[in-house]
């Protein structure tokens, strides 16, 4: 059960509420995020949840009985939008494009993305300056430093910038430097750097782990919000299987399914997902038809010199090709789905 309190709620209503909660012996959990103030109750006893309803102090309240709860569509409707500022948003039907190199190299490799992304109207760049790598000697990013000075240019061309952080201890440095912070898929169910992004104010992009399950993702989302951040992603970018012909086995499945369990806007990794370049393109425009919110591509403008991941990264001519592609299939889903709604 969640209970969304009302803003004007007294300390004497809140007491009678959870007073209320403990009798019908539910347990009671406190929840304030940016947006909002919640009592998230877990408990067996069948009772009539009106008693609850008609409680001065009381917003509404919603039965829900998955494990996640804050973040399940069992008690909001309505589709969480992003806001990034600027006019930049990810939300429903507006296909949002975050495109950038697996992992910024250098300052001249930024300005040429920079570049690329104004000219095809790109409002999100990926600015990967911590990566984490199978092997220890791989080019593990420019760090901090790097990611102040690409910000700085990213303001003054309005994109906003999307980069992973990797442990806790990172949050505070790059926080004045980053719009969205990126979950990578080994850290999915890091529990220690969830609760902390809990805390933070700053959209949150959570990759799903590399042989996590659904319930899992959004398990691992319940720990953000539940720590007071309401701003979440989702982002299905494949899984590990027994098949070993391409990188990931990429869950289509996956983006309607998780978009009809919760309310958080779903994007898709097609890069990772396939990892060869030549079916990049294919499985991006199958991410926009299954319904993804927007499409994370790895881009580069001489992609085999790139520092990592260079067979599933898009050369820039081929990128603005797909974008004018994707945008026009967006286009195509929502009228098809509008025209099987009327």
């Amino acid at each position: 059960m969640i209970i969304r309190l009302r803003k004007d709620i007294t300390s004497q209503e809140k007491k009678e509420i959870i007073d209320a909660v403990l009798e019908l012996k539910y347990k009671p959990s406190e929840v304030k995020t940016q947006f909002g103030a919640y009592l998230v109750c877990t408990g067996k006893k069948e009772f009539d949840i009106r008693k609850i309803g008609f409680m001065p102090g009381v917003g509404d309240v919603h039965r829900v009985s998955s494990q996640y709860k804050l973040v399940s569509r069992q008690w909001k409707v309505d589709n969480t939008i992003i806001d990034l500022g600027d006019g930049v948003k990810i939300k429903r039907d507006e296909l949002a494009i975050l495109a950038g190199p697996c992992s910024i190299e250098s300052i001249e490799n930024a300005e040429k993305t920079i570049e690329h992304l104004v000219k095809n109207n790109i409002k999100i760049m990926r600015t990967m300056v911590f990566k984490p790598r199978s092997s220890p000697y791989s080019f593990r990013g420019i760090g901090i430093e790097g990611l102040r000075t690409v910000s700085g240019m990213c303001k003054a061309n309005g994109i906003k910038i999307i980069s992973e952080v990797m442990q806790v201890s990172q949050i505070e440095e790059m926080a004045d430097y980053v719009d969205i912070f990126q979950v990578g898929a080994r850290n999915t169910q890091n529990f220690n750097l969830l609760d902390a992004l809990g805390e933070v104010d700053k959209p949150v992009l959570l990759k799903r782990g590399i042989s996590g399950t659904i319930e899992e993702l959004l398990q691992s989302a319940e720990y953000i919000f539940s720590n007071g951040n309401e701003k979440i992603i989702l982002c299905e970018r494949g899984i590990r299987t027994f098949e070993d012909a391409y990188r990931n086995t990429f869950d289509l499945n996956a983006i309607p399914i998780l978009k009809e369990k919760s309310h958080l806007p779903v994007v898709a990794d097609p890069s990772h997902a396939i990892g060869i370049r030549m079916f990049v393109a294919q499985m991006a425009l199958a991410s926009v038809m299954a319904g993804a919110d927007g499409i994370l591509l790895e881009v580069h403008e001489t992609p085999e010199k790139a520092f990592s991941d260079a067979q599933q990264t898009l050369q820039f001519t081929d990128a603005e090709h797909l974008y004018e592609c994707l945008r026009k299939t967006n286009a195509l889903r929502n009228e098809i789905k509008y025209s099987m709604t009327d």
